[in-house]
């Protein structure tokens, strides 16, 4: 087996992304253990960084802005004068191959997108995107090394679990919002599971990212009369990434939407019970009775990004029995 010792990934996305692609990092790391590895993402992503130790060094790259020309030039740049031995890179973009294959960078792979990619790219790995992501990111791994996937994992030290304690994070990604995309139910919903919580005796620990001020300000308005004396608003009070993962794995089980805290229950092994509307559950959480995807019976999901690029009107598909919900959490 060749060995290597100066790698560069190239993930574009989110912190999700960054997270379900890190199965990747783990392996490589884990394989040539004496290997440098860069990391280049997006700069909204950066927070992933503070969630694992396995980068050595990384850079931004913000590939989906009106310059991306100009971001393009830059990843060439810092790619050919990086001295990489292997480049291993997720993205679709047909730019990508020529632009791996000009670096000069000896053992280039990625997925097979045109035929462009399968003559310049030493090996292109066959893109199925009907899989659980973090396995369609591993697929790129297997013509160099022969090891089985393993699930994301967060490096943070071993916390006791506190009995009995649910966390609640209400909110969904920045780009969602900005898009206009409904994925997930309205904070009235949220607030009437949270009672219903409490009812149950359960220690109820809300919490979420800066961009759900709004969510998390109509919640609070809408428990304005309920008992909290077992209930904990955290919101605002963790100081980043890594904070919220060390609560979350302090938690006993993490409810949320389909977004970037989905992937941190799963990465720090909590039980996670993640709230799908339009999105597809098997795409984004792996088979396992403690990721639990909770989805309605509405036959027109999953629809988004497959089928559509916007949310639909009705949003039949955010109707859920709240009890139901409240059930899995004994399972």
């Amino acid at each position: 087996m060749q060995s290597y010792k100066n790698i560069l990934l190239i993930n574009f996305g989110g912190i999700g992304d960054e997270i379900l692609f890190s199965p990747v990092i783990q392996s490589l790391k884990k394989t040539y253990p004496e290997a440098k590895i860069t990391l280049c993402l997006e700069g909204r992503s950066k927070a992933f960084l503070s969630l694992t130790n396995l980068i050595d060094n990384s850079f931004f790259i913000d590939i989906k802005t009106k310059n991306k020309y100009f971001e393009m030039l830059k990843l060439y740049i810092r790619a050919l004068t990086g001295h990489y031995d292997l480049v291993i890179s997720s993205g679709a973009n047909p730019l990508i191959a020529p632009l791996l294959y000009l670096t000069g960078i000896k053992t280039r792979i990625g997925y097979k997108t045109s035929n462009l990619s399968k003559k310049l790219l030493t090996y292109a790995v066959d893109l199925n995107q009907n899989q659980y992501a973090a396995n369609m990111y591993f697929d790129l791994v297997y013509p160099i090394i022969n090891t089985d996937f393993e699930l994301p994992i967060i490096n943070i030290d071993e916390i006791e679990r506190e009995a009995n304690t649910v966390i609640i994070h209400p909110g969904v990604s920045k780009i969602s919002v900005q898009k206009g995309i409904t994925k997930i139910f309205e904070a009235k919903v949220w607030a009437e599971l949270i009672k219903k919580l409490l009812n149950k005796g359960k220690k109820v620990i809300l919490t979420g990212g800066s961009d759900d001020e709004e969510v998390i300000n109509q919640i609070r308005q809408e428990l304005k009369d309920t008992d909290l004396s077992n209930f904990t608003d955290m919101y605002g009070k963790t100081k980043n990434m890594l904070d919220f993962a060390k609560l979350v794995k302090k938690s006993e089980v993490l409810i949320c939407s389909d977004s970037a805290p989905m992937h941190i229950g799963v990465a720090t092994n909590t039980k996670t019970i993640a709230i799908f509307g339009p999105t597809d559950e098997k795409k984004l959480l792996p088979k396992s009775d403690k990721f639990i995807a909770v989805t309605n019976n509405c036959n027109c999901r999953p629809c988004l990004w497959d089928k559509r690029q916007t949310t639909c009107k009705e949003l039949n598909c955010l109707n859920f029995d709240l009890d139901k919900i409240i059930s899995l959490i004994y399972k």
